[in-house]
């Protein structure tokens, strides 16, 4: 692993003023994958792998895909830190990728042979990986919980003047977890927090920066993700308390009506005089 593995991610931050973790290099190397929605200029998703120590990354305009027939194309990024595998909030303006950014899908990855056994692509090494990677073909499997299956990342000849040679296409492979005319657009909340773009963009706590973050709350280590969670939960407890104030409101203005209503209707245990029988039943003659 190389020192220099971060160089970039931290020359574009300012890290006094945006939530971003630091650009720390991991001793481990773990196999998970995350897939972030990034409400930026431009709306996008950033695809990265955990591999040596970083998240080897991707922005990936259109999302990824279940169907086999897309061909997405993605643009390679700077590493990023593994600690970035969790990271949702806001990046306030004035800095690098400002806007709202979402954990859309986490899960695990794991490296297949770059040929075919029986017909089929097996589990492999990260040497094997790392080999594929520089080619410029990886294929991968990954489990996760909205993106399952074998893929492949394959760079390709840069198709626009000035292209600086990070252009890759990322497709899904042929297997069970196939899905035609796959709709991403269907899954519009995080996996993390079940909230939505809008409900992270108006957070501003998300996009507060600490310096000396306190603790998450369970297994979540980022204190800004940690907070979102808090308030989202406070939130959802606040409006369902609401609603249960005002069925109950409902309940008790009904039951009111109800009991005026039946007291309205109910007979006055009250003899008719002779007079009002009179009145009631003209035709009747008195004795």
């Amino acid at each position: 692993m190389s020192a220099m593995a971060l160089e970039e991610y931290q020359r574009k931050r300012r890290f006094d003023a945006t939530p971003e973790p630091p650009a720390k290099l991991e001793t481990k190397s773990g196999h998970r994958f995350v897939v972030q929605k990034h409400r930026a200029t431009r709306l996008h998703y950033d695809f990265r792998l955990e591999l040596d120590g970083v998240l080897k990354s991707w922005a990936v305009p259109k999302g990824p895909s279940l169907d086999p027939a897309d061909k997405r194309l993605s643009m390679e990024v700077e590493d990023h830190p593994v600690s970035y595998f969790d990271f949702e909030g806001n990046i306030p303006a004035d800095n690098y990728g400002a806007g709202s950014v979402m954990v859309w899908d986490v899960g695990t990855w794991q490296p297949l042979s770059a040929v075919p056994v029986d017909g089929k692509y097996v589990a492999t090494t990260d040497d094997e990986a790392r080999a594929m990677l520089k080619k410029g073909d990886l294929k991968f499997r990954l489990k996760g919980k909205r993106l399952n299956g074998d893929f492949a990342l394959i760079k390709i000849r840069g198709r626009r003047p000035g292209s600086k040679g990070n252009e890759w296409l990322l497709i899904k492979k042929h297997d069970e977890h196939e899905v035609d005319e796959y709709d991403i657009d269907h899954y519009d909340s995080s996996v993390l927090t079940n909230r939505s773009m809008d409900e992270i963009a108006g957070d501003e706590g998300s996009a507060e920066w600490r310096s000396r973050p306190s603790g998450g709350r369970g297994k979540v280590k980022a204190p800004w993700l940690a907070d979102a969670i808090k308030k989202f939960d406070q939130k959802k407890a606040a409006e369902k308390k609401a609603v249960g104030a005002e069925q109950a409101a409902g309940k008790k203005t009904g039951a009111k009506k109800t009991s005026a209503k039946s007291a309205k209707a109910k007979p006055t245990d009250i003899r008719a005089t002779a007079e009002e029988k009179k009145t009631l039943n003209p035709r009747r003659k008195s004795a």
